[in-house]
């Protein structure tokens, strides 16, 4: 059974980085994306970075210019390495290897559309 596996959480400062890491096993050849959304106490969820089997990228508003997302095609492995990071980073990461993560955050997916999910990895940042 496909699945996947995160690691890289931790507490930081502000300013801090941190790396994630999310490793996939056995996904279907259909779920070319992959990355992370993330959830907070009381926040709704963000998408934040994926990587397209193609290499193209996503990074929400919040995060382009201090996180990169790439990936080893070897290792099926995608990183997140996050620089800069701000208190309103705070929150679980789950990374996800899906047909399309456009819709990860929102409650319908396209016809057809299949994911695996991770075991969420948590970041704090401290002010």
């Amino acid at each position: 059974e496909g699945h996947l596996v995160e690691s890289g959480g931790g507490s930081v400062q502000a300013g801090g980085s941190l790396r994630l890491s999310c490793t996939a096993s056995a996904v279907t050849s259909d779920a070319s994306d992959m990355g992370w959304y993330r959830q907070a106490p009381g926040n709704e969820c963000e998408l934040v970075s994926f990587i397209s089997s193609d290499g193209n990228t996503y990074y929400s508003d919040s995060v382009k210019g201090r996180f990169t997302i790439s990936q080893d095609n070897a290792k099926n492995t995608v990183y997140l390495q996050m620089n800069s990071l701000k208190p309103e980073d705070t929150g679980v990461y789950y990374c996800v290897a899906a047909s399309s993560l456009a819709y990860i955050c929102l409650s319908w997916r396209p016809q057809g559309w299949s994911g695996y999910w991770g075991q969420g990895t948590q970041v704090t940042v401290s002010s």
